[in-house]
């Protein structure tokens, strides 16, 4: 099972929004409720190409990205891989996901949007992923947005194809990072980017990427525009080698580590990132139940005592109490002169008449 997690969707086009005012004189847009389509029939045609290319090279789960630049607003943002997955043609044996990323500048420093007042809004969406282009946002991400929350974000996508990465890769921010569970993404598309700058950009921030994090918590996906760049998943891993990764943990950023990451993203639906919801189970007897037990299958003993009885070779004239303690201490007795043994008694007194034989015994010779 290989996994390609980003998978640009085309620009949308603008919705149409409706200015309201309130009773302080304040002015509001809002979506309008008139039906919209937000993508047109060439769009479309062109996104079946790629995911038509992308079934063909092996993925099975493909993950929708919409980007959001800057700050978010739920009321003027609607969630626009709904629209796509409804008018995209069926595929047996693929999934689809719903991932937003949310590109981080300067002005988005003071908030972005994820907050709690905007979580139902957040909860349509399968994955959520930041990327970070300025120092101040990289720390926030590593250190806040990564915790247990129905607003953890789970990929961090890095800008690699810009002329210089914008922040410093520090030890303690990515280890923190990785230690909650979020993964570092680079696009593989950028390095088969048509510009030769872009292309030299990629490969100069990915090999920092690769010294800072030594190939842990490392998911790569396609990331481009243009249908040619799409690769294989054993080709992407022969592409990473090129920055010092090893063959099977560069396989696994296609494979294992996606995997896990997208079960650890279904955990925003639960408390505190619980993996699965408890549930109570009540017998039988306290619900009222009076099903008689099922019967033991033929062979199988009744209850414990005839398991026992199975198990434990019992005399006919011997008792046994479950209570007594083990004897297996004690001396062993001298076997090789027969003791005749009354039947009448119980087999611990017949157990001191044995003992008291013997002594008598060893004081004669």
């Amino acid at each position: 099972m290989y996994f390609d997690l980003n998978v640009p969707i085309p620009t949308p086009i603008a919705p149409h929004l409706q200015t309201t005012t309130s009773k302080k004189g304040k002015q509001k847009q809002t979506l309008s409720d008139a039906p919209h389509q937000a993508f047109t029939a060439a769009q479309i045609a062109v996104l079946e190409s790629k995911i038509d290319l992308l079934v063909r090279l092996g993925y099975t789960v493909i993950a929708l990205n919409q980007f959001v630049l800057g700050k978010i607003d739920p009321k003027t943002t609607p969630n626009y891989t709904d629209e796509i997955l409804s008018r995209l043609s069926p595929r047996q044996g693929v999934a689809f996901m719903k991932r937003l990323t949310i590109v981080l500048d300067e002005g988005s420093e003071k908030g972005f949007g994820l907050t709690n007042n905007a979580a139902v809004y957040f909860a349509t969406f399968d994955i959520l992923a930041l990327q970070p282009t300025t120092a101040a946002t990289f720390s926030a991400t590593c250190l806040t947005h990564t915790l247990p929350s129905p607003l953890t974000v789970h990929i961090i996508s890095l800008p690699l194809t810009l002329p210089r990465l914008p922040f410093h890769f520090k030890h303690t921010l990515v280890r923190s990072a990785l230690k909650n569970g979020a993964c570092f993404e680079i696009d593989y598309g950028g390095a088969l980017h048509l510009d030769e700058t872009s292309r030299r950009n990629w490969w100069a921030g990915s090999r920092e990427v690769m010294r800072v994090t030594k190939g842990k918590g490392l998911v790569y996906g396609w990331g481009g525009e243009d249908i040619a760049s799409l690769r294989g998943p054993r080709d992407v891993a022969n592409l990473l080698t090129l920055i010092g990764i090893a063959q099977d943990t560069a396989l696994d950023g296609v494979s294992k580590t996606p995997k896990s990451l997208v079960l650890r993203a279904q955990t925003r639906r639960t408390y505190r990132a619980i993996i699965s919801e408890p549930k109570l189970i009540i017998p039988r007897q306290a619900q009222g139940d009076s099903t008689p037990p099922e019967a033991p299958a033929a062979g199988e003993p009744e209850s414990v005592a005839e398991s026992l009885a199975t198990t434990v070779p019992v005399e006919p004239n011997e008792t046994v109490n479950p209570t007594q303690p083990s004897q297996s201490l004690k001396r062993p007795l001298d076997t090789s002169t027969p003791v005749e043994l009354d039947p009448s008694q119980p087999a611990s007194e017949s157990g001191a008449q044995q003992n008291d034989a013997q002594r008598k015994k060893r004081q004669r010779k």
